[in-house]
């Protein structure tokens, strides 16, 4: 029975190893077509914990992001898009061929969990078709991009196209999320989208409906910004988050459009001969002074002119040191000397250490005969330094 077991197990993990090396997904969609691929979390969640789910009977929801670029490329192809909202989230591969041929996708998805990464082959073959004549686009304002891509979803806006369009032959063209058409990024709150287009096409041609989008009076509407009239046969909106914005509506008819115009037809490359070169003449003498004058003697006439005015504003128009002290209260000036008498004398005081307290710090002295001032009252006119015997002394309050 033991023996039973391991050849179960070892045949279990070969085989798991045997489709994890060739993982590989092929996918054939025509030329003009929207493709969707959704990568289900669950798909890639067998591929990181295979024996545990048999064995162990424990199930994972792990958190997964997914990585997906063209084979030797280091992106995505340019029809292609991508797209996942949240490591709990499905991804999705979505997007419309334009031309016939094959492309291998590489798709990587990482666990958030245990940071296991496991790699898938997505080969998708572009067949070539005839393009639908008929194409019209509509934008959904209530959905966003990964709301849209689930097939429920497309069936639930192709059948309510249809019913607008009042034909069974309808397909979806393509999807695109507004984000990538320059729309603005709507606000983290509920009620708010970012809005997706979508475009359908069809053998047969637009219908009554669609031609009002045609009409002056639905172009005077949208342009005044007012609300459009929509008739009550024209309103096939069954579910609300599938109302379509009927002024970014637009028809294109493609058996309509313009034709390429034919390529220019190429020559062999020699030029004709058309006779000996003849070099254009020598152009007439000009005349350069008139323009230094202008860029140059011009220019320094007006520097020296700001350079006199500048310098008769900071020399000419000062008063000097006599007519400013004349001008000051003498209290004022006497305590400004003294205020730089006892700053030298810190100064001189800073080289020696063993020097004397400085005259500055004795109660009350007359700094030009170093004599102590006997107190006479304390009183707010006395000043702060008294001055005996001094040239300013005369100006002191008595």
């Amino acid at each position: 029975m033991a023996g039973c077991r391991s050849w179960l197990l070892c045949l279990t993990v070969c085989a798991v190893s045997f489709f994890e090396a060739n993982a590989e997904i092929k996918v054939t969609i025509p030329v003009g077509k929207l493709f969707t691929y959704e990568l289900l979390r669950e798909y890639f969640q067998n591929d990181f914990e295979p024996l545990s789910k048999l064995y162990a009977g424990r199930l994972y929801d792990d958190p997964m992001i997914f990585k997906c670029n063209q084979q030797s490329f280091p992106d995505l192809p340019e029809w292609l898009r991508f797209t996942q909202r949240h490591p709990y989230d499905n991804g999705f591969l979505y997007g419309t061929p334009t031309a016939p041929g094959k492309t291998i996708i590489e798709i990587f998805a990482i666990n958030k969990r245990s940071y296991e990464a496991a790699r898938h082959i997505l080969v998708i073959k572009a067949t070539a078709e005839r393009i639908l004549p008929y194409e019209a686009e509509f934008f959904i304002k209530l959905r966003e991009i990964e709301k849209v891509l689930p097939s429920s979803v497309q069936d639930e806006i192709k059948h309510d196209l249809q019913k607008l369009w009042d034909t069974e032959e309808l397909e979806i063209v393509n999807i695109t999320n507004a984000l990538d058409r320059g729309g603005r990024v709507p606000l983290p709150l509920a009620g708010h989208f970012e809005g997706v287009y979508v475009k359908v096409a069809s053998e047969q041609y637009f219908s009554d409906c669609l031609l009002r989008v045609l009409t002056a009076e639905h172009e005077k509407q949208c342009t005044a910004g007012a609300k459009v009239k929509v008739p009550g046969e024209c309103n096939f909106c069954s579910i609300p988050s599938n109302c379509i914005t009927w002024c970014k509506t637009e028809l294109f008819d493609l058996t309509k459009q313009a034709t390429a115009p034919p390529a220019p037809p190429v020559g062999s490359g020699i030029l004709e001969d058309g006779g000996d070169f003849n070099p254009p003449e020598s152009p007439p003498s000009r005349d350069f002074f008139p323009d230094y004058i202008v860029t140059v003697i011009v220019p320094l006439i007006l520097a020296i002119i700001l350079c006199l005015l500048l310098a008769y504003v900071m020399f000419g128009r000062r008063e000097g040191v006599t007519k400013r002290n004349a001008r000051t209260n003498q209290i004022q000036l006497y305590h400004h000397h003294t205020i730089h008498g006892n700053t030298d004398e810190l100064r001189n005081m800073a080289g020696q250490r063993s020097s004397a307290s400085p005259l500055s710090t004795l109660p009350m002295f007359n700094s030009r005969t170093l004599d102590r001032a006997p107190l006479r009252g304390d009183s707010p006119s006395i000043p702060l330094i008294l001055a005996q015997h001094d040239p300013y002394s005369d100006t002191l309050p008595r």
